[in-house]
């Protein structure tokens, strides 16, 4: 199961206490204090792990915590320090303060390792409380207690190309047919009801990562349709892939327009990052050089040759505008190359 967001509690270990001992050994005479230290209670760690895909070992659960500090000993033995806690957590994973909503981290590295909350400190043995006053304290410091906050964790898929369309349009197609990933695929709206990601080989020695997900809906980013919950996932994406269905009732303008609506509704910078557009089911349009101009017409965008790639980069305008058909494969390949150049160009 496909789980990308997360609410629990986390708590780092208490310290264990001071101990309150004194020296007894035959023939020993005034052996005095001997209480040892408290150990030191668990840190609280989060550790990102590339074989993890979803946050579902957090599905259900309410809390987390380190284990605490063992209490001091006689003859000045220190408590054995806590346990730390890890939690595994794949590369993409925000965490959120889930009472004030501030991020604390921000998880993309396979590897990468975070303290969270530091263990509380182990309190001190009554052997530290004696002096020329006191040689006999009989009171050692209890160990301080650990950190504790809410947390509510959030996975953000990181790829390369998002791609970016009304249920339906032919994204899970596109995405069988240039990559890995085997999403299921049908003749009804919303097939699609978790991200899928793939990766995209260009040739031996180059490949990109392309993410789909559900289908946007006019209203999405208010909250209609699926694709409001899965709009964070596009986030980290370098590029946008608008796709847009040439056999749909709607035309070309309409679709695009109510997509970048939502886009900007939903995130501002999301809405600026990089983009091209497709324009799917090439096969089954009869007149597409005059819908494809339409739309160019309709936007001031120009059209060049070479599969109307735009020269130099502008955000506001596509990088190109291309007609394809994963059915029959038409444009497939050339739309692989001019993603990957695109990716490249970004990552400069």
């Amino acid at each position: 199961m496909f789980i990308d967001s997360a609410k629990f509690s986390v708590t780092s270990g208490k310290g264990g206490a001071g101990c309150v001992s004194f020296r007894r050994e035959k023939f020993v005479i005034l052996g005095g204090p001997d209480g040892g230290d408290g150990g030191a209670g668990g840190d609280v760690f989060f550790k990102v792990d590339k074989n993890s895909h979803t946050l579902s070992f957090y599905k259900g659960k309410r809390a987390f915590k380190a284990s605490n500090g063992a209490p001091g000993e006689g003859r000045k033995k220190t408590g054995k320090s806590g346990e730390d806690l890890y939690l595994i957590v794949p590369p993409g994973t925000a965490v959120y303060d889930d009472d004030s909503g501030e991020l604390l981290l921000d998880l993309t590295i396979d590897g990468q390792t975070e303290l969270f909350l530091k263990g509380g400190k182990g309190g001190l043995g009554n052997v530290h409380f004696k002096n020329s006053v006191n040689q006999r304290p009989e009171y050692a410091q209890p160990g301080l207690p650990g950190e504790a906050k809410n947390v509510r964790l959030e996975l953000k898929l990181i790829a390369d190309v998002g791609l970016v369309g009304f249920p339906n349009v032919g994204k899970s197609t596109l995405i069988s047919v240039v990559s890995n990933a085997k999403p299921e695929i049908a003749n009804y709206e919303f097939t699609t009801i978790t991200p899928k990601l793939g990766m995209v080989s260009v040739d031996e020695f180059s490949n990109f990562v392309i993410a789909d997900i559900p289908g946007i809906i006019e209203g999405a980013s208010d909250g209609k349709g699926l694709g409001l919950k899965f709009l964070r996932h596009i986030e980290r994406t370098k590029i946008l892939l608008f796709m847009l269905d040439l056999a749909n009732y709607r035309s070309l303008g309409e679709q695009y327009r109510a997509l970048r609506a939502e886009l900007e509704k939903f995130s501002p910078d999301l809405a600026k990052r990089a983009f091209a557009i497709a324009l799917t089911k090439f096969d089954a349009c009869e007149n597409f050089d005059e819908k494809c101009d339409e739309f160019l017409r309709e936007f001031g965008y120009e059209k060049r040759q070479d599969y109307e790639m735009f020269g130099k980069l502008d955000e506001s305008k596509p990088a190109f505008v291309m007609g394809i058909s994963s059915v029959v494969g038409a444009g497939i390949n050339e739309l692989k190359f001019e993603l990957f150049k695109l990716v490249k160009k970004e990552e400069k």
